[in-house]
């Protein structure tokens, strides 16, 4: 008889919702309970799938005082991952693990030894990993057709509207429970350069920090909040330019990201949308939020990076005015441009013709980071059966951490050359 998995979720946002989701529809899982510390947020889960009142929780030690299911979603903020996961694995659940999971040496190592101890399969939501794209790239490499790989030249663009969201006015609302920009924005990054250097990372170096998001570069008369501000209609963060503008543009979605972050209200509304511009630090000027105290909190990141076995590698996350990452792959018998933005995969061999690869055509509609979200539930089953290798495992996860970890100990301390193993 084909297995059976229980699934609990504690973390009830936009991560944990598109996994409940996901695994609602796979006859494999049933969704038992959930806990979130906003009760809205369960509410909304149970449009999703029907959980029992009695099986939704909104305080974590009432949800741990038993273990609810055979598998855990922790999809909560950065610095509850090991916490959580920890006891996760104690109570002897297997986890699927949103990441980043920690920017600590010392939690990353704990976290391993419970694994050891317990036994435990931690799979670790690093979806870029489960997307065609990524596999055409794996397949592409694997045939030969860069040589012998030297170089990774990886640019991850970040939309602007999606920086002045994600990672100065969020950073304000969790500034004690985020993890640094390096980890909290580029973990998919780091991960991606890690696997396909396929070594561990011997030294790294960065620069960058916080140059745009500050008082004194706020327009001239600017306000606290975006709506009561001269600026409104023009400056490029405003709230309304993009949190209701953008909305109608869009086609007035109902409820979906980024819109669901401001207004949890299913469906969302104009009137909701406002209300979340003029009560949320979503509604807050940019350049008042007051992240500039908070020393993680960078708009610009470069980072260089040596593994093992010679292959170099730059990381350079930017703001722009589209997101999508180019990564460009240097061998000794040709070169590969995967280009998010243009939507092509070019193979560019020696004295051969060039290959292009359309990306969409590798794209599982609907589903977000490039079908990466729908992959990894659809590979979960046969991880945790066994039938399949998790690649995404704890320990391989924890490598690209690490390097974060060093990239963030390096660009505090001027750039120094950091070891990944010291």
């Amino acid at each position: 008889m084909k297995k059976h998995f229980t699934v609990a979720v504690i973390g009830a946002g936009g991560r944990g919702s598109v996994y409940t989701e996901l695994m609602h529809n796979k006859e494999e899982f049933t969704i038992v309970a959930a806990c979130d510390v906003i009760p809205k947020k369960l509410e909304n889960l149970k449009n999703i799938v029907d959980i029992k009142d009695e099986a939704l929780f909104t305080d974590e030690e009432e949800f741990f005082r038993e273990k609810r299911a055979d598998v855990l979603v922790i999809a909560t903020c950065d610095s509850d991952h090991v916490r959580q996961c920890v006891r996760a694995m104690k109570l002897g659940y297997d986890v699927l693990l949103e990441k980043p999971i920690s920017d600590s040496r010392e939690e990353i190592q704990e976290l391993l030894a419970v694994q050891k101890e317990t036994g435990r399969k931690v799979v670790v939501c690093h979806v870029l990993r489960y997307t065609l794209a990524i596999k055409k790239l794996e397949e592409l490499i694997a045939e030969g057709v860069l040589g012998k790989l030297i170089a990774i030249d990886h640019l991850e663009r970040v939309g602007f509207w999606h920086q002045a969201q994600a990672y100065v006015r969020i950073q304000k609302m969790y500034s004690d429970t985020q993890h640094p920009t390096i980890l909290a924005k580029c973990c998919h990054d780091l991960d991606l350069i890690q696997h396909f250097a396929g070594a561990r990372c011997k030294t790294v170096s960065s620069v960058g920090g916080l140059t745009h998001f500050r008082p004194e570069n706020a327009p001239e008369g600017a306000t606290q909040r975006c709506v009561d501000c001269p600026h409104i209609d023009t400056c490029c963060y405003s709230a309304k330019r993009v949190y209701i503008d953008m909305w109608k543009q869009r086609g007035c979605p109902k409820f979906s990201w980024p819109w669901y972050k401001v207004s949890l209200t299913n469906p969302n509304t104009e009137e909701n949308l406002y209300e979340g511009i003029r009560n949320t630090v979503f509604g807050e000027c940019v350049y008042k939020c007051g992240v500039e105290t908070n020393p993680h909190v960078v708009d610009n990141q470069m980072v260089q990076m040596e593994f093992e076995n010679g292959v170099r590698a730059n990381l350079k996350m930017l703001f722009a005015a589209a997101s999508g990452r180019r990564i460009n792959f240097f061998g000794t018998e040709g070169e590969i441009v995967y280009d998010e933005r243009v939507g092509t995969i070019e193979v560019r061999p020696y004295f051969k013709e060039t290959e292009i690869f359309e990306i969409k055509t590798l794209n599982v509609q609907g589903w977000g980071h490039g079908g990466g979200d729908f992959g990894l539930i659809e590979s979960l089953y046969s991880i945790l059966t066994g039938e399949a290798t998790d690649y995404t495992s704890l320990a391989e996860s924890l490598e690209s951490h690490l390097m974060g970890v060093a990239a963030e100990e390096s660009r505090l301390d001027g750039g120094k050359a950091v070891l990944v193993h010291p």
